[in-house]
């Protein structure tokens, strides 16, 4: 079986042997960590071959993404077993994958964590447990609070699964440190068997080039790419980051294509293929393409910006070089980068109050997301959020589309959730050190992982002093070519479509037709002139940025059906710069500017539903007196936007009161 899964001249490690062989008796627990591409997978494909052969149940495996879903069912079948997979993408076939399971013509069933939330799937659940003969808990740092990628669905999953009294189970991972370690090993049970072997890969060759510009980021890994072998990843921290960097590479005649989180199915398997298959150079993605996604063949893994930890740095460049001699690790730090890790571990963290309105609201009975987004205030992101952890204290419940209350109060463990604060803290401190380049890379990565035996490597950017092509001098011309395009891609401000549950105004919006924004979040052409917008006096704008506004105007231009005939600045508690923004384009584009819009009130409350912003909104904001606007479209400007309500409602007023259609156009479009 070993040949059939990594060749002829395969042969077993020895803790492989002695994984396989504690696994075989009944209702066995073991702890696989091990580095990335070292044979996991041959483990419990090795003892699912024993346990079948003996005349046990199928194997289970929990499998956190569908890319490495997709890659262990081919995995199986390469090693003579019969595997299918119950997932969001095949619902037509989960009759069929029920069919053989009762006919014990399966031997592996793959699901994701999210299927224990699906009706359908949890009600065969309980019948599926007592058929298993191993459970096989794949990425097992994710039902770890401490680990780096810690998801609720996954812990509750593996907190169910871990009940069976029969089955066997086996977790694996190749990014545990040992307080991860520890903690899925006590979640496992006292008897649980640990094999942990060195992180280690002599095949990479890390290195970290600091103190690059934005500009000069994307200027490097566009010289990088004409030289690095083989094709690779580019890793990056955001959704908007991978469109803009994969647009920019693509215009240079790059191969690369961006991968995300947001990407449709097809899409992504799509990307996966023509990956693996060296179709194109690079893949330009954010943490989705990440854990167990298996070509052995790729020659670099790139990173524009910081992971959080090292343990998700770790994961993520160990991609790379799993079946060469030698691949490139490259970290590009950027000082934005802790910003975007506080953004995204806040979400992780529940808040006690917020906690106590979504159960005050479900005392009232089930309720859909969207009624209790509405009734508490909270934002759509931070409530699913919430409603995740609270199901894993069994504090709440989904049935169908709606969420019930258990009866069970929710205690909010305030000394778990600061030790978790403290931990990743401490671990965003160690990325901050690693990317100082501050002692050999890969042995601080060990040391990082709690690897007993770190080493100095030899190879890495610290112990040779040596960086790729372009070090630390990416070329003028690509930099130059970054911002000139970069400063060119508009971002489009899609309209709101329907005002929120709770609101005053109901059904469709009647708001802007279409926006454009000159920078989105980060934007790496206009970082430095974002940085002045927000800091400068409210009496000044930064030139380069009204040059944008007009650039933008005039590329937008060549798609209106017609040219507008007014501007009106869009209504804040501070008007300064959205009046001089107005009066500017006005002058540019001889065209009358009336102030007709008003803010009559506080301003809007951070971090609230749409209703509640809504609500606030429709108090706040009026439209004033003055003359009637001239007939045609009108031109609504404003230096900065958001969720986008404040625009689509001071667009409906000006719509309500005679504008024929309104376009929206901002300096700069926030996440």
């Amino acid at each position: 079986m070993l040949h059939r899964l990594a060749g002829s001249q395969a042969h077993p490690r020895d803790d492989q042997v002695d994984a396989v062989q504690a696994l075989l008796p009944k209702a066995s627990r073991v702890l696989l960590v091990q580095a990335t591409g070292w044979g996991k997978s041959a483990v419990y494909w090795a003892a699912t071959r024993a346990l079948r052969s003996g005349g046990a149940g199928p194997t289970l495996v929990i499998s956190p993404l569908l890319a490495l879903m997709r890659d262990q069912i081919a995995a199986a079948q390469r090693a003579g077993l019969q595997a299918a997979s119950i997932n969001s993408t095949n619902l037509d076939e989960w009759d069929q994958v029920f069919e053989r399971l009762d006919a014990h013509t399966l031997d592996v069933l793959l699901v994701s964590p999210e299927r224990l939330g699906n009706p359908r799937f949890a009600a065969r659940l309980g019948q599926l447990l007592g058929q298993l003969g191993l459970i096989v808990i794949d990425e097992a740092h994710c039902i770890s609070d401490w680990g780096f990628d810690f998801r609720p669905d996954y812990q509750r999953l593996a907190r169910a699964l871990l009940a069976t009294p029969t089955a066997s189970v086996l977790a694996t991972t190749a990014t545990a440190n040992e307080r991860v370690t520890r903690d899925i090993g006590q979640q496992l049970g006292a008897d649980c068997v640990t094999f942990r072997g060195t992180l280690a890969r002599t095949s990479l060759t890390l290195s970290v080039v600091p103190g690059l510009s934005a500009l000069q980021r994307y200027a490097w890994i566009a010289d990088a790419l004409e030289r690095l072998p083989g094709s690779g990843i580019v890793y990056v921290l955001t959704v908007a980051e991978a469109e803009r960097l994969s647009a920019f590479l693509r215009s240079l005649g790059h191969e690369v294509r961006a991968y995300s989180g947001q990407s449709d199915t097809d899409g992504r398997l799509k990307i996966e293929e023509q990956l693996r298959h060296n179709q194109i150079k690079a893949v330009v993605a954010t943490s989705a393409l990440g854990m167990g996604y298996d070509k052995p063949d790729l020659g670099f893994c790139l990173h524009v910006g910081s992971p959080a930890t090292p343990v998700a740095y770790y994961q993520q460049v160990g991609r790379a070089g799993r079946g060469l001699t030698h691949a490139e690790g490259v970290l590009l730090p950027s000082d934005a980068d802790e910003r975007i890790w506080d953004y995204f571990a806040s979400a992780s963290v529940p808040d006690p109050l917020s906690a106590q309105r979504v159960l005050a609201c479900l005392a009232d009975g089930p309720m859909g997301v969207i009624e209790i987004e509405a009734q508490t205030g909270l934002r759509r992101g931070r409530l699913e959020a919430l409603l995740k952890i609270l199901a894993v204290d069994a504090v709440v419940e989904k049935v169908a589309s709606q969420w019930h209350s258990t009866g069970r109060a929710y205690v909010h463990d305030s000394a778990k959730w600061e030790a978790l604060q403290q931990v990743r803290r401490a671990e965003a401190d160690l990325m901050r050190r690693y990317a100082q380049g501050q002692a050999c890379l890969m042995a601080y990565l060990q040391t990082a992982l709690d690897d007993p035996h770190p080493s100095r490597c030899g190879r890495c950017s610290v112990c040779t002093a040596r960086l790729p092509h372009p070090g630390l001098s990416p070329s003028a011309e690509k930099q130059e070519a970054a911002r000139n395009f970069l400063r060119g891609f508009d971002t489009p401000i899609e309209p709101r479509r329907r005002w929120p549950v709770g609101a005053r105004r109901k059904g469709s919006v009647l708001g802007y037709a279409a926006g454009r924004a000159v920078a989105f979040a980060d934007d790496p052409a206009w970082s430095v002139h974002l940085q002045e917008l927000h800091q400068w006096p409210a009496a000044q704008l930064p030139q380069p940025l009204l040059d944008g506004a007009v650039a933008t105007l005039a590329r937008w231009s060549k798609v209106w059906a017609a040219r507008p005939s007014s501007v009106v600045p869009l209504p804040a508690p501070d008007m300064g710069r959205n009046r001089l923004l107005a009066e500017y384009l006005g002058r540019k584009g001889r065209l009358p500017v009336h102030d007709v819009l008003q803010w009559r009130g506080p301003a809007a409350p951070h971090e609230v539903a749409s209703s509640a912003e809504v609500a606030h909104l429709e108090q706040v904001l009026a439209l004033g007196s003055g003359p009637a606007l001239p007939a045609g479209p009108v031109l609504l400007v404003g230096t900065r936007a958001r969720s986008r309500w404040c625009a689509s409602l001071a667009a409906t007023l000006l719509r309500e009161n005679g504008a024929g259609s309104v376009l929206l156009l901002v300096l700069h479009l926030q996440p």
